[in-house]
């Protein structure tokens, strides 16, 4: 019989070191005999190099080849597997130990704890231009980061404190495992958010940057432990509310409790505590001046956690009334600008907030935020408002915005001179005859549409009144568009339906509710922004393509990592090009008829808008919106308490005046420094526009040797001598009262007038009431 086969060896594998190294020889020449061929290639010298080395390493381990392994019985086999098991449960579970290890002896290696001063400056933001250069510098007050000791904090503010974000700080290490492991699934199914210790809060918010990210959450527990190895909690605790941001430009509790309350830390009570303690997650949307309905939800969640820990009686919270706080334009540090760019600053920070990068990041991540504002147009619309309001009534408020139609960028932006006051471009009012464009709109997509040839009779009726010279018994809508008629657009709101109005606004861009409209929408009874309604006019300009208004292009972090970047994509096609080309030619003799042209020969397309009080002959609001190809603007005049608006030669203020002029002088400079843009043609949409006049004596001279007949296919004119529109219809009319002489596009339905017992769009309104148009 043979010998049984070897046994396996300490590492498992069979002792079979004679015939391994009889095999390992086999191939090699034998000494004195013919020298192996030199490697040719770099990767050939390599394999010669290590070869053998690395067959050493190979029998070492135990590691077979497949010859080898076959060879192997069944029960060598089995010890093998077993021993590799072994082998590889030690592995991971040393793994599991000593990377963690690795990993956090490297860390407290390399992350310093930085000091505060250190933390301060890496919290300056920039602001800049499209260009790059700097429209703000952004750094966070000593003189509102006041620093008072623990004993000036009462107990019961610092544990509203605690109730609201660590209920555990008094016995947790400083960091929360299950927190973390939160967090870091959130940021793996795409979630945010994520508990987190007062401890790491404050490492967080002034000493490692709030950027979401997984080295972010590495540094800031390393620096967690190691703050908390050098601190008491109580020195952790005061640091911390002497460093975190409270909202209205206030950092730490002393100077929160000044801007909100007015009056120092140590005064303030267990319910102004819990508001403190409640808006420090989100101080813009828990402050009570911006969201009462989430600050107070806060200060119940607070108060009632107090009370389950047994901080605060059962007689105190059911006694506990919500604070009243102090203006926050009192006491907000929140803008260092004072002047019109703090309105831009302020807008930037709450389109910041829709993007999910919070007022605190931006308080204290360092950001660099690039806007869309071109700063010569910031400039020359500045320069247009100064002018034309120079020696005007303080009274006077005014509002500009200008956007780019091919981006949806806002391109200039005036709030008004006081940075620190309202912000008169987002301020919600009335916007006149600036809406009748969209009652055009509305009409054009009707199936068949209203074209701008369209003819209605435009004379007063009852209840409903047109500005002087506004009244044409004859006119088509382009007509009716140039000499602001107020009685056409109600009777077209009411042919295509008020709500049909409604949603063209909202396509076009119009962001307001426009709730319950009627045939008086076209005169501007529901209220928008001057953002909005650039924004709604960009659409038209753009051919029908809505982009959304926006000023926040980029934003970076202090580590240089791009938090957001706008694409400015293709839009969105709201309605075609052609439907627009026909809105904007409905609206591009306003300027002409009122005396604002645009130099160069410049066509634009515009549209004035006046809101009448409720006192005789005057106004309370007055607008100017319109375009060229590259640019449009709105501008808005009026007063904080809805007054009267008079210039200062007495008179009342109506679109075409004080809000014309500033659009005149602003488009004219941005014409001359960009040169003349032309509209595309123009193709109509069912009957063509009269390029006549409204009201215009439409008898033809006699002929002369030079004239020449009109072409055949020239629009009809209108009769010179219109009938009454009281007038007794003739006993066997051939149409209805009103109807157009002749519908050049069959498409186009004849346009029946309101007859006497129909509704009268605006005779529901009471006398008292103010008449827009």
């Amino acid at each position: 019989m043979s010998a049984p086969p070897a046994g396996p060896g300490p590492t498992g594998a069979p002792d079979t070191d004679d015939e391994h190294e009889a095999n390992v020889d086999a191939p090699r020449p034998r000494r004195g005999g013919r020298r192996r061929a030199e490697p040719d290639g770099p990767l050939d010298r390599v394999v010669a190099l290590v070869g053998p080395g690395i067959g050493t390493v190979r029998r070492r381990l135990g590691i077979l080849d497949a010859e080898q392994k076959a060879a192997l019985t069944p029960e060598q086999r089995r010890t093998r597997r077993r021993t590799q098991i072994r082998y590889s449960v030690i592995g991971s579970l040393a793994s599991v130990v000593l990377l963690p290890l690795l990993l956090f002896g490297l860390g407290w290696l390399i992350f310093p704890v930085p000091t505060t001063d250190e933390a301060v400056q890496k919290q300056i933001a920039t602001v800049s231009y499209a260009d790059g250069g700097q429209l703000a510098r952004l750094v966070p007050e000593q003189g509102n980061r006041i620093r008072v000791g623990m004993e000036a904090i009462p107990p019961h503010v610092r544990e509203a404190v605690l109730a609201a974000e660590d209920r555990t700080f008094y016995s947790n290490p400083g960091f929360d495992v299950t927190g973390i492991l939160r967090a870091v699934f959130k940021q793996v199914t795409g979630g945010a958010g994520g508990g987190s210790t007062i401890t790491q809060q404050y490492v967080k918010n002034t000493l490692v940057g709030n950027d979401a990210t997984y080295w972010r959450k590495y540094k800031e527990l390393i620096v967690s432990l190691k703050v908390s190895g050098q601190k008491t909690k109580d020195e952790i605790l005061n640091d911390y509310l002497n460093a975190i941001y409270f909202g209205r430009g206030a950092y730490g509790i002393e100077s929160a409790s000044l801007a909100y309350f007015g009056k120092p830390a140590a005064e303030l009570t267990i319910s102004e505590g819990a508001l403190l303690a409640g808006v420090i997650q989100a101080p813009s949307n828990w402050d009570p001046a911006n969201s009462p309905e989430r600050a107070q939800q806060r200060w119940n969640f607070v108060l009632d956690g107090m009370a389950q820990q047994g901080w605060i009686s059962k007689a105190e919270r059911d006694t506990a009334v919500f604070p009243q706080t102090v203006p926050p334009e009192n006491t907000s540090r929140s803008s260092s600008l004072t002047d019109e760019r703090g309105h831009v600053l302020k807008a930037v920070r709450s389109e910041l907030g829709t993007l999910g990068i919070s007022e605190q990041a931006f308080a204290q991540g360092g950001l660099q935020v690039t806007t869309t504002i071109d700063p010569q147009r910031q400039q020359q619309l500045t320069d247009a408002v100064r002018a034309e309001m120079e020696g005007q009534p303080e009274v006077l408020r005014s509002g500009a915005v200008a956007i780019d139609p091919r981006t949806g960028g806002i391109v200039g932006y005036y709030g008004g001179e006081n940075g620190a006051g309202m912000d008169y471009a987002q301020v919600v009012k009335q916007p006149g005859s600036t809406f009748k464009p969209f009652a055009v709109l509305a009409g054009l997509m009707e199936d068949p549409p209203v074209g701008l040839g369209t003819v209605f009779d435009g004379s007063e009726r009852p209840g409903l009144r047109n500005a002087e010279g506004a009244s044409c018994p004859r006119c088509d809508l382009k007509q009716a568009m140039t000499i602001s008629n107020n009685v056409v657009f109600t009777k077209l709101a009411a042919q295509v339906g008020p709500q049909k109005v409604a949603e063209a606004a909202r396509l076009a861009g119009i962001t307001a509710p426009l709730e319950n409209p009627d045939a008086r929408l076209p005169l501007g009874n529901k209220e928008v922004t001057p953002v909005q309604l650039a924004s709604s006019y960009a659409t038209i300009a753009a051919g029908g393509v809505w982009h959304a208004p926006h000023m926040v292009s980029k934003v970076v972090d202090s580590e240089g990592r791009v938090l957001y970047e706008h694409s400015p994509g293709e839009g969105e096609q709201r309605f075609s090009e052609q439907v627009a080309r026909n809105v904007a030619e409905a609206m591009m003799d306003v300027v002409t008829h009122d005396d604002l042209e645009l130099p160069d020969g410049q066509q634009a397309a515009a549209k004035t808008g006046t809101v009448q009080s409720r006192f005789e002959g005057e106004n309370n609001d007055a607008w100017f919106a319109g375009f060229t190809p590259d640019l449009v603007t709105a501008v808005w005049i009026g007063t904080d308490r809805n007054d009267p608006i008079r210039s200062a030669s007495g008179a009342p203020i109506n679109g075409r005046d004080l809000p014309g002029d500033v659009w005149q002088e602003f488009m004219s400079s941005a014409v001359r420094s960009s040169g003349v843009s032309e509209f595309p043609t123009f193709r109509a949409i069912g009957e063509e526009p009269s390029e006549l006049a409204a009201n215009e004596p439409t008898e033809t001279p006699e002929p002369t040797a030079t004239s020449s007949a009109p072409p055949p296919s020239a629009s009809p004119t209108p009769s010179p001598q219109p009938p009454e529109p009281a007038a007794p219809p003739p006993a066997n009319p051939p149409e209805p009262t009103g109807t157009p002489e002749r519908t050049a596009d069959p498409r186009i339905a004849p346009q029946r007038e309101l007859q006497p017992e129909d509704p009268q769009p605006g005779e529901d309104a009471a006398r008292d009431e103010p008449t827009v148009g």
